[in-house]
């Protein structure tokens, strides 16, 4: 197991900023117990506070900067990608938007200490056309605060942590196996957690295919967008979809016709969104409610292909 002590000794702030870097950037590599070392550090001596909160304040920054400009510059995209390879991509999505819908940008503040929503919270930003000198404020307070955190938690206890070193130390190789065993125990928690997961929402869905034979042969299905509302900023919805948040759930459900096909889509990862809303309307008695297959990615493309096939779609 390698000294921290030493390593920090040895490199300095230089370890501190490029962990911090790397991990804000989005490897899985925790930077947090870093920053509580080279605060345990800092009260003998042997590193200085103020030096390497500066430098993870910088880390932090860079990193923000540039997701803020991927946002700003590629949109939904970026945010698809993040969350496809997020252990749970499942929830994702729609956590993210949620917590923007609730607080914007002032989220970016708290951001650093939810794991899953730091590196979805800056492309957010840029893709939802918030000002840099807005974004900059947000997210140096949020470095600030979570920055200060670790190396102040590290000053407080620099006793025990300074015992845990010493453990660890003594541990050796085994502490490296431990260490490894519980975050292999965590991926395969959050596997399991996504399996079951996606196992309930397993419901018929309607291809894109489908769809346009339903619009093409005159019986009108429904149209109902589930997304969320910040989802709704970034993207324009299928024209004359109904908004499932745009009022509440039973009053909204009380105005559909039980004999007519209705389609629920998103934008989310496995349709996940949509086949909870099916699911909901079935339950309620709409036995013919059904996910759209691809959501409203494969809506457009299959719309690119022949627009006068799509006119304007009344629900």
């Amino acid at each position: 197991m390698p000294n921290l002590i030493e390593l920090l000794q040895l490199y300095g702030v230089l370890i501190v900023f490029a962990i911090v870097l790397v991990e804000q950037i989005g490897m899985p590599i925790p930077a947090f117990p870093i920053l509580i070392v080279a605060g345990a550090l800092s009260v003998g001596g042997e590193m200085s506070w103020g030096v390497c909160l500066a430098v993870s304040i910088g880390a932090c920054l860079i990193s923000d900067v540039i997701w803020f400009n991927a946002g700003r510059f590629y949109g939904k995209r970026i945010l698809r990608l993040l969350c496809k390879i997020s252990l749970s991509p499942d929830y994702c999505v729609s956590q993210t938007e949620d917590r923007f819908k609730r607080f914007g940008p002032k989220s970016l503040m708290v951001a650093k200490f939810i794991p899953g929503f730091n590196i979805i919270a800056s492309p957010m930003s840029g893709a939802l056309g918030v000002s840099t000198a807005r974004f900059l404020a947000f997210s140096m307070t949020g470095s600030l605060l979570w920055s200060g955190t670790g190396i102040g938690i590290g000053a407080l206890f620099h006793k025990s942590v300074d015992k845990v070193l010493l453990m660890l130390e003594n541990m050796g190789s085994t502490a490296l196996m431990v260490l490894l065993t519980l975050l292999g125990l965590f991926v395969l928690y959050k596997y399991i957690e996504r399996r079951r997961f996606r196992q309930g929402m397993q419901i018929e869905r309607i291809s894109m295919n489908e769809l346009a034979q339903l619009i093409r042969g005159g019986q009108q299905p429904i149209l109902i967008d589930a997304r969320s509302i910040t989802a709704q900023q970034l993207e324009q919805a299928v024209p004359g979809a109904l908004i499932y948040n745009a009022s509440a759930p039973d009053s909204f459900v009380a105005l559909l016709d039980k004999e007519r096909h209705i389609v629920v889509y998103c934008s989310c990862p496995n349709d996940v969104t949509a086949a909870q809303v099916a699911k909901e309307l079935i339950a309620r008695g709409y036995r013919l409610a059904r996910p759209l297959h691809g959501g409203l990615d494969a809506w457009n493309a299959h719309r690119a292909l022949d627009p006068e096939q799509y006119p304007a779609h009344a629900g």
